[in-house]
């Protein structure tokens, strides 16, 4: 629907049962929010206040929780108003930056979690050329790639997408998303599917190769070498491995569900779209936080310090 300001507004319909459960679905998100920030920033400040985590793997890791927060915050303050509000619309131009935000965090976070792939295996397999390859300048080169290329190929779908003329303007989803805005289209949208298909191949598969090779050479290297050397490597490389496999997961979910939408169950199909930006931004720094000794020595150090000082 169109103002007299010449401004679109979309209507998001995906909610279920919102004024039954209003209040109940606000607590619940505003609830994993907080902890999204919350844990994250925890292990954010850890990190950047021990002068001993200022490494490349614990700056990778940094770099992915500041991620989660960025991709989270183009969505949950604006959910939380709409589950207390009489209507839920957003205008065009405000959706397609929401969808902007939330793929462009998700293309980070393959770039990121490859980048850290990398790191990963020259730490064990190429342990005494680490510092050569992997310096702070190396570090800087990547994390640039992993947010430049991301946001550029996320800009071009933007332009796509808000190219398209619209004959519908109800959203079947509680945030935005490419994908839905162009079903809304009444015209040919090929070329933008094509294209979302494309960003999604890039965005996934390549990082997924590179990744199952470095952990191919890392699980090589580890057969050839001492238990020790196998738990102390198996020890860092299992959270990489296991956000990966999650994330991975989810996302394609989220892409099938969308493709998909008319035969998958509304419900099912909401509880899908969300996961993205609810599991892998909670996780994260919870699964980092417990397995990584470092980090967790420190976390136990600065809670014992924060109760000892409550207590007195």
């Amino acid at each position: 629907m169109s103002s007299s300001t010449n401004v679109t507004y979309l209507i998001l319909d995906g909610f279920v049962e919102l004024e039954t459960y209003r209040y109940l679905y606000f607590v619940i998100t505003l609830v994993v929010y907080l902890g999204i920030i919350c844990c994250n920033c925890v292990v954010i400040f850890v990190i950047c206040t021990n002068k001993c985590l200022h490494e490349p793997m614990y700056i990778f890791i940094t770099a992915l929780l500041l991620n989660s927060l960025l991709g989270t915050l183009a969505l949950y303050p604006k959910l939380l108003v709409d589950l207390l509000s009489e209507k839920q619309v957003v205008s065009l131009e405000s959706c397609l930056f929401q969808s902007y935000c939330i793929y462009t965090y998700a293309s980070s976070e393959f770039t990121l979690l490859t980048a850290m792939a990398y790191d990963r295996y020259v730490s064990i397999c190429k342990p005494l050329q680490y510092s050569t390859l992997v310096n702070i300048t190396t570090v800087k080169k990547l994390l640039f790639f992993c947010w430049f290329v991301p946001s550029c190929e996320n800009v071009v779908a933007l332009i796509l997408t808000s190219q398209v003329k619209l004959c519908k303007f109800r959203l079947n989803r509680i945030y935005c998303s490419n994908s839905t805005v162009v079903k809304l289209s009444c015209g040919d949208t090929s070329v933008r599917n094509s294209y979302g298909m494309f960003v999604f191949s890039v965005a996934v598969f390549p990082p997924m190769i590179i990744i199952i090779f470095t952990y191919i050479r890392i699980i090589t290297e580890c057969l050839k070498n001492s238990k020790n050397f196998r738990r102390k490597a198996l020890q860092t490389c299992f959270p990489h491995l296991f956000i990966f496999i999650t994330f991975t997961v989810t996302s394609c979910f989220e892409v099938i569900t969308s493709r998909l939408e008319n035969n998958v169950p509304h419900i099912v199909s909401m509880i899908i779209s969300v996961e993205i930006v609810v599991i892998s931004p909670l996780i994260n720094p919870i699964i980092y936080g417990l397995k990584l000794q470092e980090i967790s020595m420190r976390l136990t150090k600065m809670f014992w310090k924060i109760r000892t000082y409550v207590c007195l």
